[in-house]
């Protein structure tokens, strides 16, 4: 359940990770977003690929964005080949949000090999507004009808990893 963008892909050289940080940045400061560059030495990345896990540890480095906070960051962290595999659940901000980081992903495909993006509120393949907020809508209407039904349900939550959960359970 939720509306969530899944994005992978590989860049293509350090001068596109360059750009691209460039180009977030930019981005970001248009509307006013709050970034954080960062680089780390040893990361555990959990990732997926044909449905099996496909972890990474080692260094990564990269820009983090956090377009509201009703959204989960934007977290665009790249190994040491410079390959992300991400995701961001926008569902519970303003629908510009969730329409703007299809902007920025948009933007960023040219510094990408291959860029591929898993939209769960289908904006990405329709551009089409009433589309994803008709997404939206039936969320809402799930998770009302959830919590309607199970008081020992809650959310939305934030989760200490910043993620956020639609529903959590105080049983």
């Amino acid at each position: 359940m939720g509306v969530t963008v899944h994005f992978e892909g590989k860049l293509r050289g350090e001068d596109a990770y360059l750009s691209l940080v460039a180009a977030v940045r930019s981005f970001a400061t248009q509307r006013g977003w709050p970034i954080q560059p960062f680089e780390i030495s040893e990361a555990l990345l959990r990732r997926v690929r044909d449905e099996k896990d496909w972890d990474y540890r080692g260094p990564t480095k990269g820009i983090e964005l956090c377009p509201h906070p009703s959204s989960e960051s934007i977290r665009l962290e790249f190994d040491d080949q410079l390959y992300i595999q991400e995701y961001t659940k926008t569902q519970f901000a303003p629908v510009q949000v969730h329409m703007d980081l299809i902007l920025l992903l948009r933007e960023l495909a040219p510094y990408f090999e291959h860029l591929g993006v898993f939209d769960e509120g289908e904006y990405f393949e329709s551009a089409n507004e009433r589309v994803l907020k008709s997404h939206l809508n039936r969320c809402f209407e799930v998770l009302d009808e959830r919590l309607a039904n199970d008081r020992s349900l809650r959310g939305p939550v934030r989760l200490p990893s910043g993620r956020i959960a639609d529903l959590v359970s105080d049983a």
